[in-house]
């Protein structure tokens, strides 16, 4: 169970989209809350979400492309001794 309060956010809008939230309050009986909220979660959902490196190296299948190399190069520091110089 999660004991704190939901973030809050503050904007400004211009008179125009005050009055059509205004009019979405209206005729739903949603509070505007409500309906910020589901315009956002609709904006979101059109945008994609940005890719991480690890994501987009896996979609072009980087990751283990390299042969013959230590199973532990990214960890082991002895690998990394003389590295940058």
């Amino acid at each position: 169970m999660n004991d704190k309060p939901d973030p809050r956010i503050s904007v400004r809008l211009d008179s125009d989209t005050q009055q059509r939230l205004d009019e979405e309050v209206q005729a739903t009986g949603k509070n505007e809350s409500d309906v910020v909220r589901e315009a956002l979660r609709d904006y979101f959902r059109k945008r994609p979400r940005p890719e991480s490196c690890l994501e987009l190296a896996r979609r072009h299948r980087l990751i283990g492309c390299a042969k013959q190399l230590p199973p532990d190069l990214s960890t082991n520091r002895q690998h990394f001794e003389g590295f940058g110089r």
